[in-house]
């Protein structure tokens, strides 16, 4: 986010005001001095006049030191109306404390003894040069070095012996080594020590920048030293600067020692970048030579517009800009309800146009080199806010803290935005609840282009996203896979479902849910299904693995490497595992190395309770349906019965259907099992075969069909036929034939 702060230090740097300052500060004493000079030469004319090859000298001394002489080449000529006449005339002002050696020169001065007006006739030239060492040397001794004197050109001048009053309407000008200029008129009132300058001031700058100054109006006031100037214009190739008025605070030394401009103040540059700052107020204060600037003060209203490809708008109350040597930007202190809107285009599909805003009590700019931002700190509850300003949903970010401290690359790009303490992060999309996380912290990256990289947030790090919360030690966010990703103990919670694992994921797009290392979901404010069965209990569902996927609509979660669920004492353990909260379904797949395991419970008609484990490559189970379809290499173990087959239904008693003395919490009962496919039924004394079963937990009883079936009894052999049924517990068979073979043998073997 570029500044430009070069182009406002060059602006300052122009050396223009302190210029002025001098011309028109010299200009003026001259004139004072000049006056004194001029209205005490009609009192002493006559006295002490000496005449000498030269012509005449006319002085005056006070306290053993000359204060000023008049030197005429011609003899003083009196003419009828009490006037009189000096031609080639030289007038040389010492000053009471003889550091001056300013020069007044001109053809021909008259005087008027009625009115008191000495008047120049034609053009008079003053040169004005000081004389610091006046004091020490022999009196009226020339400066042993004469050190760029201002030089200025006028005529018609006017001075009042009586008044002490001064002045022309005609033209001025006046020129320096560093500039030129003119005004139009000048009056000097000697009783208070003010010059004006009537009009048209224009102030020509050379050097390798030239430059421009106009004011409608000037006045120069000697105590204090000062310089008033109307309706300022500074031009300098591309920059100006305007206000309604402008003082020039003089040091003794007539030294520029401030600046004050107000009313309208515009500084502005009119090249690529454009850029304008409006103020109310502009305060400068100068370096030790007062060619240079120490501070400036933009106060009331400051307002900043930059155009161009990262056009900017800014305003503040107040502005405070601090100088190194050579007019070099060291710091830049806002304050007063900052606020700065930085205009991003759209770089990429993925990255829309949008503003950059940042508001703040205060900001504190901290700059390299004298011309590139380094960084910046606010002081104060600051915010930084991200809108998209294109496109249909216009989303925002809104990210706030106790303090920011932001750092800019070589190029004076915002590069990151640190923020401490209470972090905080809204987004906002139109028509969905706000996402919100608070933290400890906040780290913000920012791209080449300006586009935000990546938010960092640590230290008890809270997340709101409707219906789900979030919890971790830090989270890391990149706009453009809109990914969230929780480390630090993270915990989900969304819908009564709480997942916890070593690193989480959160897809702001999609809403879907990743979670990596030591997963484990809890299912809570879960209500009891009556017509359920494994999964039908009130009481929690539990689920590990070592990852985990799940999507919010349908709230499905895939769990996998390792995983484990269970409820109460049924429990399904594979692989992978893929669970619907809505429907209470499961399904289960194995792999090669290892397959799906469930646990299960089976009820004989006694009420006895034993745990039935099923193996397989793959389960199905719906709670509405109660029936687990087993797929791939089935095998049920109980505890005196094993039941191997291809596939296997396992019907489930409804949890409504407990008697009284059976457990309410263990729902997960065998009511009956269909399977096919190469069926092996196994118990201690028998093991039987065939492509069909059903098995039926009320009576203790199993069918077997197709193969045909047959079982095998190490005491009575094998026996065959069309359908076999066989108990249990007490050991009965019962062999069923076809209608070429009608007998059936009823068998009972002894234990």
């Amino acid at each position: 986010m570029p500044l430009r702060i070069p182009r406002l230090r060059r602006w300052f740097a122009g050396g223009a005001i302190l210029v002025v300052l001098l011309v028109a500060g010299a200009y003026f004493y001259a004139k004072w001095r000049v006056s004194n000079a001029l209205q005490e030469v009609p009192e002493k004319i006559g006295i002490n006049i000496e005449q000498t090859a030269q012509g005449f000298t006319v002085s005056r001394s006070a306290a053993g030191r000359t204060i000023f002489k008049v030197q005429a080449n011609r003899a003083v000529k009196f003419k009828e109306g009490a006037r009189a006449e000096l031609h080639d005339v030289m007038i040389t002002l010492y000053g009471h404390d003889s550091t001056r050696f300013d020069q007044i020169y001109g053809a021909d001065f008259e005087y008027d003894s009625q009115s008191g007006d000495i008047t120049a006739k034609g053009e008079v030239n003053i040169d004005l040069e000081a004389n610091p060492e006046g004091l020490i040397k022999p009196d009226q001794a020339p400066p042993k070095e004469l050190k760029n004197p201002i030089h200025l050109k006028t005529t018609g001048l006017i001075f009042n012996q009586k008044t002490g009053n001064a002045y022309t309407k005609e033209l001025v000008q006046f020129s320096i080594p560093q500039a030129n200029g003119s005004a139009v008129g000048v009056n000097y009132v000697g009783k208070d020590n003010v010059l004006t300058l009537q009009s048209q001031v224009n102030v020509i700058f050379n050097g390798p920048t030239p430059s421009k100054l106009t004011a409608d109006h000037g006045t120069i006031i000697k105590n204090p030293k000062q310089v008033l100037l109307q309706h300022l214009h500074l031009q300098s190739r591309d920059k100006q600067l305007d206000a309604d008025k402008a003082t020039l605070f003089l040091r003794p030394d007539n030294v520029l020692d401030r600046v004050l401009a107000s009313g309208n103040v515009l500084v502005q540059s009119e090249t690529d970048p454009i850029t304008r700052i409006r103020a109310a107020q502009l305060d400068a204060l100068m370096g030790a030579k007062g060619d240079t600037f120490r501070q400036a003060v933009l106060s009331g209203n400051v307002q900043l517009d930059r155009a161009g490809p990262q056009a900017m708008q800014g305003t503040a109350g107040r502005v405070v800009m601090n100088f190194l040597a050579k007019n070099l930007l060291n710091t830049v202190h806002t304050e007063g309800s900052v606020k700065l809107v930085q205009h991003q285009k759209s770089t990429t599909p993925s990255s829309p146009a949008q503003d950059l805003e940042v508001t703040a009590s205060a900001i504190d700019f901290f700059l390299a080199g004298g011309n590139r931002l380094d960084h910046a700190h606010t002081s104060g509850p600051a915010q930084i806010a991200l809108r998209t300003t294109e496109g249909g949903a216009r989303p925002q970010t809104v990210v706030t803290a106790g303090k920011f401290q932001a750092r800019f690359s070589k190029l004076g790009r915002l590069a990151s935005v640190h923020g401490a303490p209470n972090a905080r992060i809204t987004t906002s999309n139109p028509g969905q609840p706000d996402r919100i996380s608070s933290s400890n912290t906040v780290d913000a990256s920012f791209g080449a282009s300006g586009a935000l990289d990546s938010i960092v947030q640590q230290g008890a790090v809270a997340y709101v996203d409707g219906g789900r919360k979030a919890w971790a030690e830090r989270a890391r966010y990149t706009p453009a896979d809109q990914m969230l990703v929780l480390v630090g103990a993270p915990r989900v919670v969304e819908q009564g479902m709480t997942t916890t694992a070593n690193t989480m994921r959160l897809n702001r797009s999609t809403g879907e849910a990743l979670a990596d290392g030591n997963v484990k979901s809890t299912y809570s404010e879960l209500k009891a299904q009556p017509n359920g069965a494994l999964l039908a209990s009130s009481s929690p569902i539990h689920v590990t693995s070592q990852s985990m996927r799940a999507q919010r609509s349908p709230a499905i979660a895939v769990y996998t490497d390792n995983a484990r669920l269970w409820q109460d004492a049924n429990v399904v353990q594979a692989p992978t595992i893929e669970f619907d909260r809505d429907k209470r379904s499961v399904i289960a797949r194995g792999t090669g190395a290892q397959k799906v395991s469930t646990a299960l419970v089976r009820t004989d008609k006694n009420g006895k309770t034993t745990p039935v484990a099923i193996t397989s490559a793959r389960l199905t189970y719906a709670d509405n349906e109660r029936k687990a379809h087993f797929d791939g290499g089935v095998l049920a173990k109980g505890a005196d019965l094993t039941i191997g087959a291809n596939q296997m239904d396992v019907f489930l008693q409804a949890r409504g259907q407990a008697t009284a003395n059976q457990s309410v919490t263990t729902v997960g009962k065998v009511e009956r099992i269909v399977a096919q496919g190469q069926i092996v039924v196994t118990q201690p004394a028998r093991r039987a075969t065939g492509q069909q079963l059903i098995y039926t937990a009320a009576e203790d009883k199993v069918v077997l069909t197709g193969g045909p079936p047959s079982i095998f009894d190490a005491e009575h052999g094998k026996i065959t036929g069309v359908s076999l049924t066989f108990y249990i517990h007490d050991d009965r068979v019962l062999v069923e034939g076809s209608n070429s073979s009608p007998t059936v043998t009823q068998t009972r073997v002894a234990r």
